[in-house]
């Protein structure tokens, strides 16, 4: 239900009703407040009354005289009535106009006289006090005596204030509410600019971004993680940008030269051999594009966050000294000196692991002259283990070693290598396989040699 409001109208009932209930509270409490002050001022009254009626009987002659002196006295207070019974119940005397009420006469005088009771007779409302007294002419006579004073004027006055303040609280009530909506919406327009600005965002205008140094405190974390958030999409629209540009550069040699051999072949009648060895070039061709769509495809995967399928501890130098065995035969063609030094567990997929060093190794043996030498170096760190594939030869330009390890990527201008079917993912994958162990890969070339290091991160105990 909530959420088919605006955060604007959320707060703004919010305010209204903090409001609402502020004044609301604050009358109640003056209210209470001045009704306890109308019984303090009542009960002082109607002490007064008793001193002076206790004073009348105490000084009166005779019944007589204490009916003409209690008439004299009261009879000038307007709504002040009384009554004064003996122990017979006989009345001895009563404000003209004024009867007890029936439960009245049931109920017991209080010890001090002092103890305040709420009277109905009628239409009208009293607060009285019941009290007994004696008379100098009859001093063994206790004396009922009720002592009354009408509240219609403070029930009036009450019944006025709480309209006045039910008015007022309405009309608070309203103003806090405009007020608040309008707090709430100035309090907003921040927001508002940060969505129209990402109303902006296109794939073609990355480059907006959230005012971060004009917006209040507690949105500025938002909008600085809303524009850490812009920056990786456009660098990713980047990356997929130029990757999808790779991707067809790649893609059209190989359809080309399919395209081509087949389109020579039937254009004329060839010979049985003619034709097998069309069909064997295209099936190296289509060889060529298998193995980069599954490249590609391994790739994606990595990028998506990859759970390492077999992950178990294994010794580096097994899976190193096994890859030299099986590139022996290669190196020795050209005479290269193939050799692994030291050993250190990592915690992986043994497989991956293979195919990374794998990628590495061929591009060395691929780029080492004659008469070169590969070195395999494993090192084991205080937290780390370092895989260092190092190979004599030409060196790497440094503008093209920060680009090594990009798709579809090659140091040559020619984009080709004599000798070599690859398609620049090579590298590529050997880093999205180290990255995937939660390591990094770094590459480095100077006098004549280049040395690509891999570093694992130590196994745990837990790992093992």
């Amino acid at each position: 239900m909530l959420r088919r409001f605006s955060l604007t109208s959320r707060l703004t009932a919010f305010f209204t009703s903090v409001a609402a209930a502020v004044v609301l509270g604050l009358g109640l409490l003056f209210l209470i407040a001045t009704d306890r002050h109308f019984q303090e001022l009542d009960r002082a009254a109607l002490r007064d009354k008793k001193l002076l009626i206790e004073s009348i009987l105490a000084h009166a002659n005779s019944s007589e005289d204490a009916k003409w002196r209690l008439e004299d006295a009261l009879s000038h207070h307007h709504g002040l009535y009384a009554v004064v019974n003996d122990s017979q119940g006989n009345t001895l005397f009563q404000s003209a106009g004024f009867h007890l009420p029936e439960r009245s006469h049931s109920g017991h005088p209080s010890p001090d006289g002092y103890s305040l009771q709420a009277w109905k007779s009628g239409q009208s409302e009293f607060h009285a006090i019941h009290f007994q007294a004696r008379t100098r002419s009859a001093p063994a006579t206790d004396l009922d005596v009720f002592v009354a004073i009408d509240i219609e004027h403070h029930k009036q006055f009450l019944s006025d204030l709480r309209r006045n303040l039910a008015i007022y609280a309405a009309i608070a009530t309203l103003i806090s509410g405009l007020l608040g909506w309008l707090a709430a919406h100035q309090g907003m327009a921040p927001l508002r600019a940060m969505k129209t600005r990402a109303a902006t965002v296109t794939g073609q205008r990355l480059e907006g971004r959230m005012p971060v140094e004009s917006v209040p405190v507690e949105m500025a974390d938002l909008a600085r993680e809303l524009n850490h958030m812009l920056d990786r999409l456009q660098e990713d629209f980047q990356r997929l940008s130029d990757f999808s540009s790779d991707l067809a550069h790649e893609l059209r040699t190989p359809i080309s030269n399919l395209l081509t051999q087949t389109q020579v072949t039937l254009s004329a009648k060839r010979d049985a051999d003619t034709y097998r060895d069309t069909l064997a070039s295209n099936a190296e061709e289509l060889q060529r594009l298998a193995r980069m769509v599954a490249d590609m495809l391994f790739l994606a995967k990595t990028e998506r966050g990859v759970d390492l399928p077999h992950k178990e501890r294994f010794s580096a130098a097994a899976e190193v000294q096994a890859l030299l065995e099986f590139y022996e035969a290669v190196a020795e063609e050209k005479g290269i000196d193939l050799r692994a030094h030291g050993d250190g567990d990592i915690q992986g997929d043994r497989l991956m692991f293979r195919r990374a060093v794998s990628n590495l190794l061929s591009n060395a043996i691929r780029h080492t002259p004659d008469e070169g030498d590969v070195q395999i170096y494993v090192s084991r760190d205080e937290d780390a283990i370092k895989v260092i594939v190092e190979n004599t030869g030409k060196e790497i330009e440094p503008k093209d070693l920060s680009r090594l390890f990009d798709r579809f990527y090659r140091a040559d201008p020619s984009r080709t290598h004599p000798g070599s079917d690859g398609a620049g993912l090579g590298l590529s994958i050997t880093k999205a396989i180290v990255e995937a162990h939660g390591g990094t890969v770094s590459a480095h070339s100077s006098q004549g040699r280049t040395r690509f290091t891999l570093v694992f991160p130590f196994p745990r105990p837990l790992d093992v």
